[in-house]
């Protein structure tokens, strides 16, 4: 039988060290456990006394953190090695061996670490808030109480899965207009800032103090403000950006900025229906891992990512707790669509309410495809005329005084 040094804590915190025979390290940190120690280091006896560390990820700043990408294969690979048969700690081991990020083989080292010297996996995970957020864990925690973690992991790498492609989706179809109006104002911003106070030269010389077109005295007056109050105009902007992220951090800025993004058209639509999606798919698999439905509100609305949503929930928690189906008090919050409200009312009385939430997930994350698809349709004309409008508009001006100019000859 294979023999295994070791290092561990007695009741009084003292430190104990020696040998112990054992099939595997798990069973040696078993052992160990059953006679009133918690074990620090089981290495086998070849190997000397000190385990070898992970190699560091090199200078890493502030807390080294997982991708969420990551964090999903990581969830996928450890639910099909433990559903094989696997033993937690031999699981860990096995994926900190493949692992080729220096960051995530850190991670789950420590993570194997903490199992190995008794907490348990949650407890483990815990000690890695920035890479496993509160859900994560409190489902794993969950996994451990039924003693369904294969199963329990399974879930949570779909729901990880189903995240990560509704969370893409809203944000291309909130990206583009962005990058196209931010290209748009460079391009407006170069043609005022270089090319017009030429044309402008030109017109003061030719025209020998004519009045301009309208159109082009707008123009060249905003021209002569960009180049004469640039560093201004770029104060501003800086200033105004910093206070959008202070006010974005206060609690009423946090609920105007959600409660707006939900209402402003022609976005509100698609954000609504995404997290109606996101509440739905959250709250059916913390309930269908076994998580109380007290404690799956308050995760839920830890994790709502809108502070709308978040209070909406926060209500429905305090409903429940004091005896209330949980129906009646998502209708009154008037965030949640009657059809949900009602899938959810019949999901209560049938005693189906997981299922229930799963499909209602279901048919929004589809419609959220199609308003993707819609919305995506709808503003390409519009950036296409915006463009046309502001470049045209620039363009137009320039010309119409040569034009007169041509006239004149």
């Amino acid at each position: 039988m294979p023999v295994y040094n070791y290092t561990a804590m007695d009741a009084q915190g003292k430190e104990k060290k020696g040998r112990i025979e054992a099939e595997n390290e798990t069973e040696a940190g078993q052992k160990l456990r059953d006679d009133n120690l918690h074990p620090t280091s089981i290495v086998p006896a070849k190997a000397g006394k000190k385990k070898k560390k992970n190699k560091g990820p090199g200078i890493v700043i502030g807390t080294p953190k997982l991708k969420t990408k990551q964090v999903t294969q990581f969830t996928r690979q450890l639910a099909t090695l433990l559903d094989a048969g696997l033993p937690l700690v031999r699981a860990l081991r096995t994926l900190e061996r493949q692992a080729k990020d220096p960051i995530q083989r850190m991670i789950i080292g420590n993570c194997g670490d903490s199992v190995e010297g008794g907490l348990t996996f949650s407890e483990a995970l815990n000690e890695h808030k920035k890479s496993f957020d509160h859900l994560y864990v409190n489902m794993v925690r969950a996994g451990e109480a039924s003693g369904a973690m294969e199963q329990v992991l399974a879930k949570l790498a779909d729901y990880m899965e189903k995240a990560q492609k509704l969370r893409a989706k809203v944000k291309s179809a909130l990206v583009y207009p962005v990058v196209v109006l931010s290209i748009a104002m460079i391009i407006t911003a170069g043609l005022l800032y270089f090319i017009v106070p030429k044309f402008a030269k030109m017109f003061d010389e030719l025209l020998a103090g004519e009045e301009l077109p309208a159109l082009t005295q707008f123009v060249v007056g905003a021209s002569e403000f960009v180049q004469n109050q640039f560093l201004l105009v770029v104060g501003m902007g800086i200033v105004g950006f910093i206070a959008l992220k202070v006010f974005r951090k206060t609690n009423f800025g946090r609920y105007f900025s959600d409660y707006m993004m939900l209402k402003l058209p022609p976005f509100g639509n698609l954000v609504t229906k995404s997290s109606v999606a996101r509440f739905c798919s959250t709250l059916s698999t913390l309930m269908a891992s076994g998580v109380s439905v007290l404690q799956a509100l308050q995760i839920v609305r830890d994790t709502s990512g809108n502070e709308v949503i978040a209070r909406a929930v926060q209500t429905v928690h305090d409903a429940v707790k004091e005896g209330e189906t949980m129906a009646k008090p998502l209708e009154e919050t008037n965030v949640f669509p009657l059809m949900v409200v009602s899938m959810i009312e019949v999901g209560e009385e049938t005693g189906a309410l997981p299922d229930m939430l799963g499909r209602v997930s279901v048919i929004y994350e589809e419609e959220v495809d199609m308003a993707v698809e819609s919305l995506t349709s709808l503003i390409e004309p519009i950036m296409i005329v915006f463009l046309g409008i502001v470049i045209g508009g620039i363009v137009l001006a320039m010309f119409m005084p040569l034009i007169k100019l041509i006239e004149q000859l």
